[in-house]
């Protein structure tokens, strides 16, 4: 189906919020510094205690005992919420890692405990009273050194291929065979991971930033054990997100907890260098890619493999999607290989899979152009595709690619 002719007048017409301009109500109040993010609703919950969040100080282990005595003599001090006292917690379908440890350790600054206090500094200074005791395991924690002993997909994620990929580019006039790497990135959103609980007898309040109100609603009922009727989530706006706030995060659970152990409300807020382990991060690569061209230039075999890794349970960074429908080729091959990281939890960040995966195809594309001796932006629209190269009856309804680049390089 190509799509070339004006629609005309359809019922598209007739709605009041699709394709018509519209003021961004939030922009005025976030770039004024006046938005109140879900951590300073203070007149919805008065009186609210603070929370601040112990970190395992081992990435993979068991917790042999945690000494709270003094934390709880603290000045100020109402409560420390551990795994021993918060009583049976379910674990959510969309996180990977339990997010409240204890007594196992699934990955460095696993949330192991929450101090509860008037303040937020009698919190903090308390958590530092509060002694943890290890028994480490050995992990895994480098994707180049666990690499190896990959080599097979996920059994969710087969390797695709068409044609003949092998023989084509053992053929080609012209090629190139590079591994092409990327670390691991964190989010650092503007505001940061930050919730405030309140309980009303059964039933729960909780103001959070999340991009996926059901998803938290849902994980948060699951993990507490309670009815999902009673949990209801409210997320004022939310100060940056870019994948890093689609699920139910420790300070969500943690605020809770903590809420219904003190029977006050209570904010718990994650500071600035616990969030990069303590949410989730884009994981580090390793990418292989192996394209060849004829003469011409028209490009005959092309093969992008990715290897990231993961807590078990968890899912491989999306790399080699984009190298399936970007360019032409008859003789094709994708893959992923997940390794099993002992970090913390690989998930979405702004553009999953494209970011990294993006960069890898694009340099060794330049750089096949290179070896070619053809300028890179006609080396593109030379192997431009209107149709899906896995199956050439498929068109695309519109493909404006050749449009843009010529676009960009006038």
């Amino acid at each position: 189906m190509k799509f070339d002719k004006p629609a005309g007048e359809n019922p598209i017409d007739q709605l009041k919020v699709v394709g018509r301009p519209h003021d961004r109500i939030d922009g005025p109040l976030k770039t004024t510094g006046t938005a109140r993010y879900a951590y300073e609703w203070y007149k919805e919950a008065p009186n609210a205690a603070y929370g601040y969040i112990v970190g395992s100080a081992i990435a993979k282990g068991r917790l042999t005992a945690l000494d709270t005595d003094a934390a709880q003599k603290a000045p100020g001090v109402l409560a420390v919420i551990t795994a021993s006292n918060a009583g049976a917690l379910g674990k959510g379908d969309k996180n990977t890692a339990s997010l409240l440890g204890g007594p196992t350790i699934e990955h460095y600054h696993q949330a192991i405990a929450l101090v509860v206090a008037e303040t937020f500094e009698q919190a903090r200074a308390a958590a530092s009273l509060v002694q943890a005791h290890y028994r480490r395991n050995k992990g895994a924690y480098s994707l180049a050194d666990e690499k190896q002993a990959v080599s097979q997909p996920p059994e969710d994620t087969p390797d695709k291929n068409v044609g003949d990929f092998d023989g084509a580019f053992t053929s080609a006039a012209v090629k190139i065979d590079a591994t092409y790497t990327t670390p691991d990135q964190s989010h650092m959103a503007m505001e940061p991971h930050a919730s405030m609980a309140v309980w009303d007898g059964n039933k729960l309040t909780l103001w959070t930033s999340n991009q996926m109100i059901d998803w938290c609603r849902t994980d948060l009922a699951k993990t507490l054990k309670v009815p999902v009727e009673n949990v209801r989530i409210i997320s004022p706006y939310i100060g940056g997100g870019f994948g890093g706030k689609l699920f139910l995060r420790s300070d969500a659970l943690l605020a809770a907890l903590a809420a219904r152990a003190v029977k006050r409300p209570v904010k718990v807020m994650l500071p600035r260098p616990t969030i990069p382990n303590n949410t989730t991060h884009r994981p580090a690569t390793l990418q292989h890619l192996r394209i060849g061209a004829d003469q011409s230039g028209k490009i005959t075999a092309i093969s992008h493999e990715s290897w990231s890794g993961n807590l078990p349970g968890g899912t491989p960074e999306t790399a080699v999607q984009q190298s399936e429908f970007l360019y032409a080729g008859a003789n094709r091959h994708t893959g992923l290989r997940l390794a099993t990281l002992d970090l913390p939890e690989g998930n979405a960040m702004r553009a999953p899979g494209e970011a990294p995966g993006l960069m890898a195809l694009e340099i060794a594309i330049d750089e096949l152009a290179e070896k070619a001796g053809i300028d890179p932006v006609e080396f593109r629209i030379l192997n431009d595709t209107q149709v899906d190269p896995a199956d050439p009856t498929r068109r695309f309804s519109r493909r404006q690619l050749i449009e843009c680049l010529r676009t960009g390089a006038g």
